[in-house]
């Protein structure tokens, strides 16, 4: 039996879950909505609105960020769905 106490950083991890943050990059002739740091797509579509609509649903669920890519690969825009403290500190 597993007993978790406060504090317990290594326990921690095992009962709270991630954040993944989202990206729409292009993909060939689409473009493909993936995870961080996942080497597969989630979703491969034709058109980038498609793909952003997609992602940013999975990014609102998962309460995370969402980057969408320029054709060149760079990053054009950034939400967050997170919660984020408003006003910024520092």
């Amino acid at each position: 039996m597993l007993t978790r106490r406060m504090g317990d950083c290594l326990t921690d991890k095992f009962f709270t879950m991630s954040k993944k943050n989202y990206h729409v990059v292009p993909r060939g002739d689409g473009w493909a909505v993936k995870g961080a740091g996942n080497e597969r797509a989630t979703r491969l579509v034709n058109t980038q609105a498609e793909a952003i609509q997609i992602a940013r649903e999975h990014a609102r669920n998962q309460g995370s960020e969402l980057r969408i890519h320029r054709p060149n690969g760079k990053i054009r825009e950034s939400w967050s769905y997170g919660n984020d403290p408003y006003p910024p500190q520092g």
